[in-house]
């Protein structure tokens, strides 16, 4: 252009006067394309925001699109008819080693240490979309310990949380921490609307995005109490010890599922839920007490167990306009193909020293080619006591245990009968030995990130509490049974 080769001094630009009026009006022109660019990148290609909800001990079977005959919950089919609703997605079989793998992508042999803690050292999909300019934001269950900090130093700039420091009602008149304050609410609020509502105020005011929208749910997890919508629901009451009463899971199932509903009506509201990528999962299976239908198949909760009633769980992912609509994946899916999905959207780097087995769910979700995994992995033990762990590899069909125990998982759910390594048929024996193979590799990794894990030492310094409690005896490790 002529005014590019005008003479002027360094660092300064100038137009010749007879061409500033005509070169203004192409600078706004370029400024309107571009504005119509990246509302075009925002609807459909780019950079979306992301919400992500996580219930707490919910199984498959709670889930009426799944087929459960028990539960009803409308704003969950609707996010499922509206994207994709995934058969085959596992989770770890209890709270914390679920939130741990979901967070970081990384499986529990090589980064857990212990119940209710997330190893300081972590890197979360929080800090990595953080970085690639999200805002974010947590609002529900922690249980990862760390401080009022804590939370700032995974990659969220705000939260609104239960069972950061403490540990008080959790329901009617919840006790909870935001953003480095305690607060404690006295005049009948129920936690779940008061998390909702802080996270849904967190989307109205970023609602320009990108953001990050992470709801660890507290609800349904006992104790098993009435919800504001149960007749017999108190609102003086400040928490109930125990179990609670089993009549009202049902109750805080519904109670979920119209949370899912209102954050999703609130992207609605604000206009942005074609730009919004909406995930919805469970942390692990149901409760031990309770038994749901799903279909005529009577389903007993798992949560704790490595078995299939265990770590079954929900997984919907809706984007309309972008995310094909009522489509049912068998995908194979597990906690660790979470974060290479949501930094795939994002546009956020992986450093290549996090080392992640998962793989990013994209490529399905566009509608384009996906082989999926072939298997996935499970470290679990509760306590992070290395020796005792229970570990698995699994396809769709079979599940084999370091133990040596080989199980048609399909037609043994309850694994009550293990197959015999002898006698399997060609399409077992070529499972079986695929998942040898996953399994023995693991098991390296396994031993190598206990050693450096003892080497270090555990990652975090333990309370005061903790350090007074009489210390349990190390075991020998278990033989793998391979």
């Amino acid at each position: 252009m002529p005014a590019i080769n005008q003479p002027r001094c360094p660092g300064t630009f100038s137009f010749p006067g007879h061409l500033r009026q005509s070169n203004t009006a192409l600078l706004l022109v370029a400024l309107v394309m571009v504005l119509l660019i990246d509302r075009d990148n925002r609807a459909h290609g780019s950079a979306p925001n992301i919400v992500l909800i996580m219930a707490d001990d919910m199984g498959y079977e709670c889930v009426s699109a799944n087929g459960s005959t028990t539960y009803k919950t409308p704003h969950i089919d609707k996010l499922a008819a509206q994207g994709i609703r995934f058969t085959n997605c596992h989770s770890q079989p209890i709270c914390t080693p679920s939130r741990v793998q979901i967070m970081t992508g990384v499986y529990n042999n090589r980064n857990y240490v212990r119940f209710g803690l997330l190893d300081p050292r972590a890197t979360t999909f929080a800090n990595l979309l953080q970085r690639a300019g999200y805002a974010t934001c947590i609002a529900g269950k922690w249980q990862l310990r760390g401080g009022m900090k804590g939370p700032n130093r995974f990659g969220f700039d705000e939260y609104c949380l239960w069972q950061l420091t403490r540990r008080p009602s959790r329901y009617p008149n919840p006790g909870l921490e935001v953003n480095g304050k305690t607060v404690d609410y006295t005049k009948g609020e129920y936690g779940p609307d008061v998390v909702s509502d802080y996270l849904c105020d967190f989307i109205e005011r970023h609602k320009k995005g990108p953001f990050l929208a992470y709801y660890p749910m507290m609800l349904p997890h006992w104790p098993f109490e009435p919800t504001p919508e149960s007749a017999d629901y108190d609102k003086q009451a400040k928490g109930r010890s125990g179990i609670g009463e089993k009549k009202y899971f049902g109750d805080m199932v519904a109670y979920t599922d119209k949370m899912v509903g209102k954050v999703v009506a609130k992207l609605d509201a604000l206009g942005i839920r074609q730009e919004t990528l909406v995930i919805f999962t469970c942390d692990n299976g149901t409760y031990t007490g309770i038994t749901s239908k799903l279909g005529e198949r009577s389903i007993r909760g798992g949560k704790g167990s490595p078995k299939d009633n265990g770590t079954h769980v929900p997984l919907v992912i809706s984007r309309p306009g972008s995310v094909a609509k009522g489509k049912v994946s068998d995908a194979l899916v597990d906690f660790s193909d979470i974060l290479p999905t949501l930094t795939e959207f994002a546009g956020a780097k992986i450093p290549d020293e996090l080392n992640l087995r998962g793989v990013s769910l994209g490529p399905l979700l566009r509608g384009e080619p996906f082989s999926g995994r072939k298997q996935i992995y499970c470290w679990y033990e509760r306590n992070g006591r290395r020796g005792r762990a229970s570990q698995h590899t699994r396809d769709r069909l079979y599940k084999l245990y370091s133990t040596g125990k080989f199980y048609h998982v399909v037609d043994d759910f309850s694994e009550a009968s293990p197959l015999a390594p002898r006698s399997l048929t060609s399409e077992a024996r070529s499972s079986y030995d695929r998942l040898k193979s996953a399994l023995e590799l693991e098991l390296i990794v396994t031993a190598k990130a206990t050693t450096e894990l003892r080497k270090r030492g555990p990652g975090s310094k333990k309370s005061g509490a903790e350090k007074n409690k009489k210390q349990r005896k190390k075991k020998p490790a278990a033989s793998t049974g391979l």
